[in-house]
């Protein structure tokens, strides 16, 4: 019986990949499986590519101990802290992404939720990045609540982003100062509040091919259909210094079991694209078709030009 061959038969036929199924994609043969995922992503998605960039906007001295994170107030790393930026900085970024090609902008501030003060200063940048630059805006504003989501939503705001991570399982082995539950908490209150939702997670943490398919099956329960796929950066000073990057054709094999599990997807390569020997080539070929592209929040990125190139090569159009 061909597992990786009947699988996509499956999902081309309307179904839906199994835990147990997806088990065996883990040990399947990889270039077999990159190919069907590259199959999959073509039926369902097309040549579109969701490419976007990112700005720290407000970082360090985060009270949250999530052990990957060069963030946190509980550890020594060396990453500059500064309140939310202003209105005159935030629309510059934005400006500057617009002009090399980027068709969505994301805002990322540290910390485990906004105040509603600096909600609704974020709110008068948001609008102001809508009315002046009219790129689309995407929010990473931690555990904010449905009200604070509501304000970003009128103001402009497309999309809210909240990593789960991990699997439900191995997340108190990264975080104790918030709960799984908690992720999901903010992700239906985004959604409630009318924003799309983003959601992905990190790749190794240290958790297992069980925990990497209980993610992606998570996020196929909630709907999430913009799903970040970041892979371990390891920062000195944080608990995940010492952890060894990943081998290339484990990301490949992840990424190609995310498209199984969700076909009609943006999976998207994150943090830690840069350590791939090839910059994520070899994973846009094996089921990923959407990306951050520029500098990420405390480590050097790939420039917009260099990532549009490389899309137009491979045969993608950027695309909301």
């Amino acid at each position: 019986m061909n597992t990786v061959s009947n699988l996509k038969n499956k999902i081309f036929a309307g179904g839906a990949v199994t835990k147990e199924e997806a088990d065996l994609l883990a040990v399947a043969h990889l270039e077999e499986l990159c190919d069907a995922a590259n199959e999959i992503r073509e039926r369902f998605c097309g040549n579109k590519f969701d490419l976007c960039s990112i700005v720290n906007g407000k970082s360090g001295k985060c009270g949250e101990d999530c052990k990957f994170c060069a963030q946190s107030a509980h550890y020594l790393s060396c990453v500059e802290s500064y309140p939310l930026m202003s209105l005159a900085e935030l629309l510059r970024a934005a400006e500057k992404n617009a002009s090399a090609g980027v068709l969505r902008f994301s805002i990322v501030t540290s910390g485990k939720r906004l105040s509603e003060k600096e909600i609704d200063c974020l709110c008068e940048s948001v609008r102001a990045i809508r009315e002046k630059v009219g790129i689309a805006v995407c929010v990473s504003v931690g555990l904010v609540g449905a009200d604070g989501y509501a304000k970003l939503c009128s103001a402009g705001a497309s999309r809210a982003h909240c990593n789960l991570e991990t699997s439900e399982r191995y997340f108190p082995q990264i975080c104790t100062t918030h709960t799984f539950a908690d992720k999901i908490a903010a992700l239906e209150c985004a959604r409630k509040a009318g924003l799309e939702v983003c959601s992905g997670g990190i790749i190794g943490l240290g958790e297992s091919w069980d925990d990497r398919i209980s993610l992606a099956l998570k996020l196929r329960e909630l709907g999430v259909k913009s799903i970040p796929v970041n892979f371990l950066n390891p920062i000195a000073g944080t608990p995940f210094a010492s952890h060894a990057p990943l081998a290339d054709d484990e990301k490949r094999r992840t990424v190609a079991i995310f498209r199984f599990i969700l076909p009609d997807a943006a999976v998207r390569l994150a943090g830690g694209r840069g350590l791939i020997a090839d910059k994520g080539e070899s994973c846009f070929k094996s089921g990923a078709n959407a990306s951050i592209t520029g500098d990420m929040l405390t480590t050097a990125g790939i420039s917009a030009q260099t990532d549009i190139a490389l899309l137009r090569k491979l045969g993608y159009k950027c695309a909301l």
